[in-house]
């Protein structure tokens, strides 16, 4: 047995030891393609978690499933926040309990401006940051505040994107690739903000490509393969595991 598979047979099988966040047995299909395997795993309060693995290892999958979206569908398992049960409600529900989802594509509402993005993200209580706190901490959005935001940057459109979500009232955030096509100064304003959102507490997930710029950030990683998790663990294991890293990340 090579010394990656060692690591994966030790700590894919051990608890967490927080239950702020907890994912417990879901499995999750596409109709009738099943793509989230059992996947069970924890985080803390204030934690930031890489959910890491090669592509089509189910990392999106297993995302969208958290967020509650109807696609991919949870046929069982739970999913609990804070002693509430996500695996009951839809994605509307679990939202007004504090989970934000920035996909991939960050979905920003073309013909708006970023501040009316920022406003329309408050209609619906429960309100998060007031704007003037959202542009204290992203002071290059406030320069453009009155910018139509689709004509903005990538990396610009990405801060818009968390930023909207932090205009909610948020307990846990999920990020989807939240680097892809950055240049890394870019990256490392990104980094900065997620590491001012683990500092007031709130939890984050990321899935992301470029795994060992998600690792220097996180506190833990769980890397998966073919839908199902691999390997549970701190961040510098696998910084640490060279091997490891080539067997399930190519890196």
């Amino acid at each position: 047995m090579s010394e990656a598979q060692e690591v994966m047979t030790e700590t894919a099988k051990v608890p967490d030891v927080e239950n702020y966040f907890s994912v417990k047995d879901i499995h999750s299909y596409y109709g009738e393609s099943y793509i989230v395997q059992g996947v069970s795993f924890s985080v803390a309060k204030g934690e930031v978690l890489s959910l890491l693995g090669r592509n089509g290892a189910g990392k999106t999958s297993t995302l969208r499933t958290l967020a509650r979206l109807d696609n991919p569908e949870l046929r069982r398992g739970e999913i609990w926040l804070d002693g509430q049960p996500l695996h009951t409600m839809r994605a509307y529900q679990a939202a007004g309990l504090g989970v934000q989802l920035v996909p991939e594509d960050r979905r920003i509402i073309s013909g708006l401006t970023v501040e009316e993005n920022l406003i329309l993200a408050q209609v619906a209580e429960p309100k998060g940051w007031e704007l003037e706190r959202i542009y204290e901490h992203f002071p290059r959005l406030a320069e453009r505040r009155q910018q139509e935001a689709t004509t903005m940057s990538g990396g610009e459109q990405q801060m818009l994107a968390v930023a909207r979500a932090l205009a909610r009232d948020i307990k846990i955030l999920f990020l989807d690739e939240p680097y892809e096509g950055l240049a890394p100064v870019i990256v490392q304003e990104i980094e900065g903000i997620v590491r001012q959102i683990r500092d007031i507490g709130i939890t984050t997930i990321i899935v992301e490509q470029n795994a060992v710029a998600a690792l220097r950030l996180s506190d833990r990683a769980v890397i998966m393969d073919t839908g199902q998790i691999v390997f549970a663990g701190s961040a510098k294991e696998v910084l640490d595991n060279e091997e490891l890293r080539h067997e399930y990340l190519a890196i």
